[in-house]
């Protein structure tokens, strides 16, 4: 077995340290990773300037590549100059805090995965949903026995990307979860530099809420106001009751529903 794994800590990050053992009993894996920590990135590119990468040796001999770019330009790179052949699966992490809800939209972890698929590679993000807990040895262990069971998925149900979430300690179980809805209050603290000049800190706290399932989704029949704590099939609400959450996705943002809608106001305006 053949596994990329990057991330957006940075090549030296203890998540993909304690990951790359893990995944090293199922066979080979190649790390190919940003330099330094690229959190918040994205699915950004680089094409302003060359990509540069450096050989690391880590202590058990095995080496990968540090790269002075962004994840997606990692797994890029890896799977279009830096491998013989295409990997069997991409993974990125272990990523120290959570990715759920629209933080997959910013996340440099998520972007590495879905570099993946893109790349029509079976994929995985994995996150430790913690910036305060250092045992990455939960999520590893999930890791190790999930990514098998993706490779066998994906011949039968092609371009496979979860994003997964352990929570810290002993989590009660998984569940397969949607995307929640996340947006932060008081995103900015606006500050004053020594000389006078204002300037902007970006932070904020993050507000969760229960989004409209999608046209057809059986919880549309669900009551929405149902007591949030509960409705555990969404991932933050499952990382709050201490389950892993398991969110499958895709790079394709079409919305499906509203296409039909879209063309009975636009069509009949169009004269061309």
């Amino acid at each position: 077995m053949r596994v990329l794994l990057s991330n957006d800590d940075g090549i030296n990050a203890p998540g993909l340290r304690t990951l790359r053992k893990s995944l090293a009993l199922l066979g080979e894996v190649l790390v190919v990773a940003p330099d330094r920590e690229r959190s918040g990135t994205g699915h950004g590119i680089t094409t302003y300037k060359p990509l540069r990468t450096k050989k690391i040796t880590f202590s058990d001999g095995t080496y990968g590549w540090s790269v002075n770019g962004t994840p997606a330009d990692c797994v890029k790179l890896a799977i279009e100059a830096l491998m013989p052949r295409k990997p069997d699966i991409v993974v990125s992490g272990i990523n120290l805090g959570a990715n759920l809800g629209t933080d997959v939209l910013y996340s440099g972890t998520v972007s590495a995965a879905i570099e993946g698929i893109i790349n029509g590679i079976p994929s995985m993000a994995i996150s430790l949903t913690s910036s305060e807990s250092s045992d990455f040895s939960q999520a590893a262990a999930f890791a190790l026995h999930i990514v098998p069971l993706l490779i066998d998925a994906d011949r039968d149900i092609k371009n496979i990307l979860v994003n997964v979430n352990v929570p810290p300690g002993k989590p009660r179980g998984m569940k397969i979860t949607r995307l929640g809805m996340r947006r932060y209050v008081n995103v900015f603290d606006k500050r004053t530099d020594p000389r006078g000049n204002v300037y902007y800190w970006m932070a904020g706290k993050p507000e969760d809420t229960i989004p409209e399932p999608p046209a057809g989704h059986a919880a549309a029949k669900a009551n929405t106001n149902a007591n949030l704590a509960t409705d555990v099939d969404i991932d933050v609400h499952a990382i709050n009751n201490n389950y892993i959450s398991i969110t499958p996705l895709h790079f394709d943002l079409t919305d499906f529903a509203a296409i039909k809608h879209i063309s009975k106001i636009i069509e009949p305006q169009l004269s061309l």
